[in-house]
């Protein structure tokens, strides 16, 4: 396409502990800086296309200085693209918040209150006070919070305070669910059948719904996000959605109303990115799939969509685009579509921000979103047509959470980052984030820990980069999604394109359990952990050798290393030896040759199994044989003994599981918001006993078994802990 070019940079740069490193990728819009905050340094490497034509014009003035009302990695995110255009930056910050890494990347820091949220992010108050104790010109949302908050945006306005978003108007119609449905349906967008005004209460909800037809979609009318959103195929389930749907929308938006409408069973979910300016022009910059995803919250994106042709892509882009002008939008903003199986798509919701995955659209467009934010929001005019924007490669997304995906595809984790090191010596990815070794990932915020970005000429090469990232990817200390994410993107459905909204509970009916070993993949794993046990007591032993070399030891050299190594209850006879980086592992008869650089002292340990090149993880090993290694994506645990250890072990006494019939613990950290019986009530299997809300998702905790209500430990407001005991029965 004319005007057009694409380029790959690649900046490894490091830097002593404390030092500042800031190096520039490329000139023009795709100018990235890093910047390295005291404590720790890394390599890095970025990803940017680029349009030529849409380089930074340092002539064009902007803002001397922009408050980011947000936090983690989409402050970071701002604060990069400021840096690049001279602009300098204020970060707001809780007071738990203080070491963050978007507090050392902003030229300032102020703090906005203690760590809950509605006291500190969502304080407008102390946030206006912020803006005026540092003079700010202008304040960037980024997405959550504040972003879609049409109060914080008047605030702006009276201060004259530039909001980096669209105006009130535009805020207010699109961010009601009601008011965007009937300004779409006269701007002649296709819409979802269903009732245009406010439920008022269960009752109502449950005519309405048999009106409709079920299933239906409840959900506040304010926000996103899946907040505040219940699938209800019945009566019961529509009375339990109004009660759930209803809290989390006022303990998320404030705002506690709720529309219904008809729920389109097995879509995709697919939008469009929208980028308007202050003079009535407005383009669409094309499509992201974001059908993968587990309690209406997505998993993974990509741009652009498997699934459409151009003819689709261009009805759908063009219907956004009369969206935007129908409300004058003058930002960023996505539209989003719900997209059956004949390509016939229906309007879903406008957010008027900046979207999470905005960065798959920057991969294969060239433009730098957050920059286009900027300028329109000082008033200039857009710098493109319609026939400029490409689709240039394919771009792949994971949004890698503190999760635990074995439980109900993710249920929140929390802990202190013990060893953190990015992916990003690897070619053709990116990595947003805002955290670092050290940091805290608390019951306050949204657990995630970032989003990885890979770019490839097309989506193969994206989602083998995808897969090579994420076994480069060290987090330790927290339980993270990282397994998830692999089955995913390596699931035949996906790589064919086969998605829907249901594609997890699809592929997963009885949850997710990890990667499943082929005979193939278990010998290699068996071989692999064999070898690390023969090198770690190599390694001993010679540690041992060093400390009595006074007094010269003469040790018998061991050939062959007989092992027994238990995986998934089952003993494998093993037998190992080594001549030099090599080891030939005998495993049940068949024969492997494994060969590494042995760094036992790296976290990544790269090996090659019979031609096979394997990336794995030594999460742990103990002095009992125990060892969690991370292999395919998935944590096994693989216990290992020499043949003399396991003929003595079978003489020690196991422990006993204990009985979780009669107990509730809670599955993941969080606040006690109801708790439902007291000590002697009878409860029936699957009746209600409390309700935890974990990072603003309320989940109701159920009764394993019918009995006697024994003991209650806890209260309404308590703070638990994931595996902490909640209630008792008889």
């Amino acid at each position: 396409m004319a005007g057009l070019w694409v380029r790959m940079a690649v900046l490894v740069a490091a830097g002593r502990r404390g030092r500042r490193w800031q190096q520039p990728l490329l000139r023009g819009a795709a100018l990235w800086t890093l910047k390295h905050v005291p404590h720790y340094s890394r390599p890095h490497l970025m990803v940017s296309r680029r349009l030529c034509s849409a380089g930074f014009d340092s002539n064009e003035k902007t803002f001397d200085k922009i408050l980011i009302a947000n936090r983690g990695e989409i402050a970071c995110r701002v604060i990069k693209t400021c840096k690049k255009m001279g602009i300098k930056t204020v970060a707001i910050h809780s007071d738990v918040d203080a070491s963050s890494v978007h507090v050392k990347m902003a030229d300032e820091a102020v703090c906005v209150g203690p760590a809950p949220t509605s006291q500190s992010y969502l304080n407008m108050d102390a946030i206006m006070e912020a803006i005026k104790k540092t003079r700010a010109q202008a304040v960037h949302p980024g997405y959550g919070f504040l972003s879609e908050n049409k109060e914080f945006a008047k605030y702006l306005a009276a201060a004259d305070v530039v909001f980096i978003g669209p105006d009130t108007h535009a805020i207010q119609v699109m961010g009601d669910k009601i008011e965007s449905k009937l300004l779409a349906k006269k701007a002649k967008v296709n819409t979802i059948p269903g009732f245009d005004g406010v439920v008022k209460d269960a009752d109502e909800a449950v005519r309405i719904a048999r009106e409709i037809g079920y299933p239906v979609m409840i959900k506040a009318s304010a926000g996103g996000g899946g907040k505040g959103m219940r699938i209800a195929w019945d009566d019961e389930e529509t009375r339990d959605g109004f009660r759930f749907s209803s809290q989390e929308a006022a303990s998320s938006f404030g705002d506690d109303r709720l529309l219904i409408e008809k729920f389109i069973d097995n879509p995709r979910h697919i939008e469009i990115q929208v980028l308007g300016d202050q003079h009535g022009s407005a383009l669409w910059l094309n499509e992201r799939e974001c059908s993968v995803q587990r309690r209406h919250q997505k998993v993974v994106e990509e741009a652009p969509s498997i699934f459409l042709d151009s003819e689709t892509r261009r009805a759908m882009g063009e219907q956004a685009v009369a969206l935007a002008k129908a409300v004058k939008y003058s930002s960023a903003g996505t539209v989003e579509f719900l997209v059956d199986s004949k390509k016939n798509f229906y309007f879903l919701e406008m957010n008027t921000r900046l979207q999470v995955e905005h960065p798959v659209t920057e991969c294969i467009t060239g433009l730098d979103l957050v920059q286009e934010m900027i300028r329109v929001a000082k008033g200039y005019p857009l710098r493109h047509k319609q026939a400029d924007i490409p689709i240039n490669g394919w771009a792949v997304e994971c949004r890698v959470y503190a999760e635990d995906p074995y439980k109900s595809f993710g249920l929140p984790s929390i802990g202190r980052l013990s060893q953190y090191e990015e992916p990003i010596h690897l070619p053709g990815v990116r990595v947003d984030s805002g955290i670092q070794p050290g940091s805290d990932i608390s019951i306050y915020y949204d657990p995630m820990i970032s989003k990885l970005i890979t770019y490839g000429s097309d989506r193969t090469e994206a989602l083998k980069r995808m897969e090579d990232a994420l076994d480069n990817y060290v987090i330790r200390g927290v339980t993270h999604n990282i397994a998830l994410l692999r089955e995913v993107i390596i699931n035949s459905r996906f790589i064919e394109g086969d998605i829907n909204t249901k594609f997890l509970s699809d592929v997963y009916p009885d949850g997710f359990k990890g990667h499943k070993l082929t005979e193939s993949e278990r010998n290699q794993l068996l071989a692999i952990a064999s070898s690390l046990f023969v090198a770690f007591q190599l390694r001993a032993q010679h540690f041992q050798e060093q400390e009595n070399s006074r007094v010269p030891i003469i040790k018998p050299q061991v050939a062959n290393w007989e092992l027994s190594v238990k995986l998934h209850d089952e003993v494998h006879t093993v037998v190992a030896s080594n001549s030099g980086p090599t080891f030939s592992v005998e495993v049940d008869g068949s024969k492997l040759n494994v060969t590494g650089t042995w760094n036992l002292a790296s976290p990544l340990l790269s090996v090659n199994v019979d031609g096979t090149q394997r990336t794995i993880q030594c999460l742990s090993r103990e002095a009992g044989g125990n060892m969690s290694i991370q292999f395919l994506g998935t944590v096994y645990q693989v216990h290992i003994l020499t043949k003399l250890a396991a003929e003595l072990n079978k003489f020690m006494l196991e422990k006993v599981a204990e009985d979780t019939s009669s107990i509730l613990r809670s599955p993941m950290p969080g606040v006690v918001v109801v708790i439902s019986v007291k000590p002697g009530d009878m409860v029936a299997e699957g009746q209600e006993i409390c309700v935890i809300e974990a990072m603003k998702m309320q989940n109701s905790m159920t009764a394993g078994k019918t009995g006697k209500v024994k003991s209650v430990h806890c209260k309404a407001g308590d703070t638990v802990g994931e595996g902490d005991l909640l209630v008792e029965l008889e």
